[in-house]
């Protein structure tokens, strides 16, 4: 797997993203709604949220969940080892198919923390 995969599903997921907004506006509107309201801090904070939102792809085997969400917690200071507990019980709920894409989301994780320690 490439260094900067993730990187470039994010974008390209991005930019296939665009034509939707164009063709099913109200949908892609609500979903962003949605998510916003989702990811807002309230009785649970916005970091420990993208972790069961990450959690929530290894478990369904989402790539592009995996890089969204990775690049969010790097952005929110999720350390190594929260991450890494998450992914634990990513797998206890998923099992073997989890674990194969818990592998993915550390890459992911440490795609874009390598990024932000170079910017």
């Amino acid at each position: 797997m490439p260094t900067d995969y993730y990187q470039q599903l994010t974008r390209d997921i991005s930019r296939n993203l665009t034509p939707l907004r164009t063709h099913i506006p109200d949908v892609m509107q609500g979903f962003g709604a949605l998510s916003k309201a989702a990811m807002a801090p309230g009785a649970i904070d916005e970091k420990t949220k993208e972790l069961i939102a990450m959690a929530i792809g290894v478990a369904n085997r989402c790539d592009g969940c995996l890089g969204f969400h990775a690049k969010a917690l790097v952005r929110l200071g999720a350390s190594p080892e929260e991450f890494r507990e998450m992914l634990g019980v990513a797998v206890y709920m998923g099992g073997g198919p989890s674990l194969m894409y818990a592998a993915n989301a550390q890459a992911a994780f440490d795609e874009f923390t390598s990024i932000a320690k170079a910017a």
